[in-house]
């Protein structure tokens, strides 16, 4: 049985999750992707179609690394000097982000070469942060571990949205924050400078708090003779060999593949929809961020609680199915109606995707807390590396497919709002799958 660690190499852990929660809310989900769609790119569907094709690239990056190196570090022992390894991209990513201005005068590939850089560090980062869970706490107290650090990391990324809103993004017309101020730093609204920042913003942010992981979370010790590339793959091999004997694994791997994509498609394009479709200024979808992100946190705290109660299974099942009853409520609004057919007056728009927006937050966050600790009910504690290396694999071997189908729709159609809808088929398959997955306790 694992000996719980101390509070305080618990606590540094979890600050992982807020170090890099910015990455995904300010970049990915509500100020940088809205930006790049509406002003950086020649057009709304243009933009959604290459932040499509962009984030399906790092997805195909990331499947291809992710297994390997988790076989290897799980043969090896540490990941702290994986972590920073893969810290230095998320960074240096981050940080290239400032050079998207408006109109494209920064070549646009470049732009998403940098995003793509991103995409693989984070990633890359989560899969051996992810791994060390197991060795901190008992296996009964997994559930609330892994939802209290993923409500913490919903909290780090609200407070990022915040600041970024009320003191550096700005009105282009007013040149005004959410707060009525001129941005700090002399950021300048009429190149969207503020917008442009979440970029170093978040890099920063993540160098601040990443730092305690590194100080006080103990770390696996090294093992002689550590194992070369090509034995990292042929063990790969053999447990890829053995998957179809292992049922539950097997499908939890392919369940979660895609209920996951359809997640993290749903956050990608949700601020781009809100743009192109309903309108939306920067601001206003940073104010939908601030609801999901609150909603979030509690979801994934709460729901870390009903982890421990329930298992985790029933948990990922109901918070699939609330994201596709709110997945279908954003699909079916326009400025004009909701539902497909009743007619809504102006402003109700805005109101109704800020409720889907609650909806989402709270289901996504305690999934996503929920689905790390099914995952290790799945597996030996000498494998759990390489567990979350076929998980990032699985997850990202359709993550590049969600948003390569998003993109394809989207241009075929030339309708945001159809070129979505793939994202609810993924949710929808993605839940019926958990029928065929066991959790701890279950004979």
């Amino acid at each position: 049985m694992t000996e719980r660690a101390d509070r305080k190499a618990i606590f540094s852990w979890m600050l992982y999750d807020w170090a890099s929660q910015p990455y995904h809310t300010l970049i990915v989900t509500f100020i940088f992707a809205p930006y790049f769609t509406a002003y950086v790119a020649d057009s709304a569907v243009s933009g959604q179609t290459l932040w499509g094709y962009a984030a399906a690239t790092g997805g195909v990056l990331v499947a291809l690394m992710a297994p390997v190196f988790g076989a290897m570090v799980d043969a090896s022992g540490p990941r702290k000097p994986w972590i920073a390894l893969f810290s230095i991209l998320l960074v240096v990513g981050c940080a290239f982000l400032f050079f998207a201005t408006p109109g494209g005068t920064a070549p646009v590939f470049w732009i998403l070469a940098a995003f793509v850089v991103a995409t693989i560090g984070v990633e890359m980062t989560t899969i051996f942060t992810n791994a060390m869970m197991p060795t901190l706490v008992p296996r009964a107290d997994l559930g609330k571990l892994s939802g209290s650090g993923w409500a913490l990391g919903y909290v780090g990324g609200l407070i990022a949205l915040i600041f970024m809103l009320t003191l550096m993004s700005a009105d282009a017309e007013t040149g005004k924050t959410l707060i009525g101020i001129s941005p700090i730093f002399g950021l300048d609204p009429a190149t969207y400078e503020g917008d442009r920042a979440s970029g170093p913003l978040s890099a920063i942010w993540y160098l601040v708090f990443i730092l305690p992981l590194f100080f006080f979370t103990p770390d696996a010790p090294r093992t002689p003779n550590a194992p070369s590339i090509s034995e990292g793959l042929k063990g790969l091999w053999q447990t890829l060999k053995s998957l179809p004997t292992r049922g539950s694994y097997f499908t939890f791997l392919i369940t979660s593949m895609l209920y996951r994509d359809g997640l993290n498609a749903l956050y990608a394009f949700g601020g781009i929809y809100a743009a192109g479709v309903l309108k939306m200024s920067i601001i206003q979808i940073g104010i939908f961020g601030i609801l999901a992100a609150i909603t979030g946190a509690i979801g994934a705290f709460v729901g870390g609680r009903l982890d421990a109660r329930f298992g985790p299974r029933p948990v990922v099942f109901v918070s699939c199915w609330l994201l596709v009853l709110a997945s279908l409520l954003v699909v079916s609004t326009t400025p004009d109606v909701t539902l497909f057919t009743i007619p809504i007056s102006e402003g109700t728009p805005t109101i109704i995707f800020y409720i889907a927006g609650m909806i989402i937050g709270a289901a996504g966050g305690t999934l996503q807390a929920a689905s790390r600790t099914l995952l290790v009910d799945q597996v030996g504690k000498d494998e759990t590396t390489e567990a979350f290396g076929l998980y990032a694999l699985t997850g990202k071997a359709t993550s590049f497919i969600g948003p390569f189908l998003v993109a394809i729709v989207t241009s075929i159609s030339q309708s945001q709002r159809i070129g979505i809808t793939p994202i609810i088929v993924l949710l929808a398959i993605g839940a019926l799958g958990l029928y065929g997955v066991r959790q701890y306790g279950d004979k």
